[in-house]
């Protein structure tokens, strides 16, 4: 029997084909393509993400640049489940690519940082669509207890894109031109070839029937969703510029709430129609598994954002030497979700290794919570490892979590659902981490400032031509300073650096506290609540 002939069979039935090894591997030989699209861009820019804000003015500001990708991505990704069950994976899959690619080239045209932001948005409309729909077409064609190996595999993918993201970024980012460009906009346009590749891919290879499911899109939903989500993570970000009782974070916080309330209010009235369906929210292992999603993204995202922060400005690494000291993350990733996936495969059980994988996040946590300035890098390593293993172990037993009692005619907008919720934490956990971050940072380096200072050989060292041409525009009369741009901190001599670098070590271990006791929280969710189940083999 052909593989058509096994699609047509299907496609007549009440039941998915049953597919071969080696025809499930051929529609993800095109997937992946997408997926690594997806993941590269994330990782790449995180790498440079220092260089960039440095060139367009805005450190303070950068988190706008990661957490504007991620609110539109967050809001799209339940609009892909519907679309996508209504019109087909393929199509949708790829309008994603094409405005992924649109947005990948404004980025490369950005002037400000705010600028940059906007277009990153355009890019999340695209990159909602490429992660959940992976896993929602492996969904189609899996049974459950597979999902795990063929997850993984796309796991294994991230891993592969977090390898090349940061050595690509910190390449294009210590390039200061490259065919008259900025090196840094070459992160954006190397995009246009990967998606035209991906787009070839997808073309060629996805090609199983689509069983037209019948949706209404809820508009009504999605309008509302932004209402509630912008103004909150807006307030997130700029809280401490505003101050988080003014009156503009006031109406931030009073506007997202009625948002959100309306939200839930259309979602109810919409029924099978709704962005996020109420009645997947009775199974028990999707709320579940959605619910542990958001709380472990938190920290996955805010850890991933801070940590680059911490080699960069606090260890004085080029964005590519930043990336190489990232591979005890990848390579402990890589081979924690590849035998975790088996192993769920061959027992059908999961709950130890999420449990575990959760764990070993939270241990990261604390890891990184005692680090110094001059930490030794095995240090920094050992917290990587641990957070690359528990990020392989959790976080595709998360999607099996969420998946596994969902009716597969539900199954895009239950996998949609997962990545909105993941992504939703993400966006959460940037926006949170760099606010406490920067909003920390300045008060700690001023206070170390000020103790420095009675030192009077100290007070020599800061009136040195040198560093004092350094300082230029970063002390403030009042005692304050200006982190908008860290370049001086290259410039600056390592003595004179010092309490800014013990301030920055301060703010970041408030921040992996921070990250350590959400983790927790997961931990004790994930041990306590999630039931010890054995996956079906159908």
């Amino acid at each position: 029997m052909t593989f058509s002939d096994t699609q047509e069979q299907g496609a007549a039935g009440d039941m998915p084909p049953r597919l071969s090894h080696r025809q499930i591997t051929t529609v993800m030989s095109g997937l992946v393509l997408g997926m690594f699209l997806g993941a590269l861009d994330q990782t790449v820019v995180s790498s440079a993400l220092r260089t960039i804000a440095d060139d367009l003015h805005g450190l303070t500001a950068q988190a706008w640049v990661t957490t504007a990708y991620l609110i539109t991505a967050t809001i799209a990704t339940p609009l892909y489940g519907k679309l996508s069950d209504i019109h087909g994976r393929r199509p949708v899959y790829l309008a994603a690519i094409a405005l992924f690619t649109v947005g990948s080239l404004l980025c490369g045209c950005a002037t400000s940082i705010y600028e940059l932001a906007v277009f990153r948005a355009v890019q999340g409309l695209g990159g909602g669509g490429l992660m959940s729909l992976s896993m929602t077409i492996v969904a189609d064609i899996t049974t459950p207890r597979e999902r795990g190996r063929y997850q993984g595999y796309f796991m294994a993918v991230f891993g592969g894109a977090s390898i090349v993201g940061p050595l690509v970024g910190g390449a294009f980012a210590d390039r200061a031109d490259l065919l008259g460009i900025a090196g840094w906009r070459w992160i954006f346009l190397i995009n246009v070839p990967l998606a035209a590749a991906a787009a070839v891919a997808i073309m060629r290879v996805l090609r199983f029937p689509h069983r037209r499911v019948r949706h209404r899109i809820d508009y009504a939903g999605a309008l509302a969703l932004a209402v509630g989500l912008v103004p909150l993570l807006t307030v997130a970000e700029q809280g401490r510029v505003w101050g988080w009782g003014s009156s503009r974070a006031l109406l931030m916080y009073a506007i997202g709430v009625v948002g959100l309330a309306v939200f839930l209010v259309v979602e109810r009235r919409s029924g099978d129609a709704a962005l996020l369906p109420p009645d997947l929210f009775r199974i028990r292992t999707f709320r579940l598994g959605v619910g542990l999603h958001f709380v472990v993204g938190i920290g996955m995202f805010g850890a991933m954002t801070t940590l680059p922060l911490y080699l960069q400005l606090v260890r004085g690494m080029s964005p590519i030497a930043a990336g190489l000291a990232t591979l005890p993350t990848v390579a402990a990733n890589l081979a924690v979700t590849l035998l975790t996936g088996r192993m769920i495969a061959r027992t059908g059980r999961f709950k130890v290794h999420l449990v575990a994988g959760v764990g070993s996040f939270t241990a990261a946590m604390l890891v990184f919570a005692t680090l110094r300035v001059d930490s030794p890098l095995w240090h920094a390593a050992l917290g990587m490892a641990l957070m690359g293993a528990g990020l392989g172990a959790s976080m595709q037993t998360l999607t099996t979590l969420a998946q596994c009692e969902v009716p597969r005619t539900d199954m895009g907008a239950a996998t949609a659902s997962v990545n909105f919720f993941r992504s939703n934490g993400g966006t959460v956990g940037t926006a949170a981490f760099l606010s406490i971050l920067f909003t920390t940072a300045a008060g700690s380096i001023a206070e170390r400032l000020a103790e420095a200072r009675h030192d009077p050989a100290y007070r020599r060292l800061l009136a040195q031509p040198d560093n004092a041409h350094a300082l230029t525009g970063v002390l403030r009369p009042g005692g304050g300073v200006n982190l908008e741009d860290s370049a001086f901190l290259r410039t600056l001599d390592p003595s004179a650096a010092l309490p800014f670098l013990e301030g920055y070590v301060t703010s970041m271990r408030i921040v992996f506290l921070t990250g350590a006791a959400v983790s927790l929280a997961a931990f004790a969710l994930a041990a306590w609540r999630v039931p010890d189940l054995t996956l079906s083999d159908e």
